[in-house]
């Protein structure tokens, strides 16, 4: 059974950085796009960051020049790093392959931006 788990959430004030990590146990890591989502209150989830098993990248616009994503496959585990974090960061942030699939869905890891 799948699982992914993530981790490195907080509290940070604007301008500030945060590193999420996602482990996965199972066997989908090594041969799938892995993605980080985010979801803010009464907002839909949404993808901001891509990984293909390759290594490309691909961002959404509004994290673009800030975030990074990255992956260790020895480690099944995928890698957020936030940069010049801003109050509308703020968001749970969740893990899953790209497309995503339901069952895959952990309990997120909360970002919150404020002063």
């Amino acid at each position: 059974q799948v699982q992914l788990v993530e981790s490195g959430g907080g509290l940070v004030q604007p301008g500030g950085s945060l590193r999420l990590s996602c482990e996965a146990s199972g066997s989908i890591f090594s041969t799938n796009a892995m993605g980080w989502y985010r979801q803010a209150p009464g907002k839909q989830r949404d993808l901001v960051a891509r990984i293909t098993s390759g290594g490309s990248t691909g961002y959404a616009d509004s994290v673009k020049g800030r975030f990074t994503i990255s992956r260790d496959n020895a480690k099944n585990t995928v890698y957020l790093q936030m940069n010049s974090l801003k109050p509308e960061d703020t968001a749970v942030y969740y893990c899953n392959v790209v497309p995503p699939l339901q069952h895959y869905w952990g309990q997120g890891t909360q970002v919150t931006v404020s002063s």
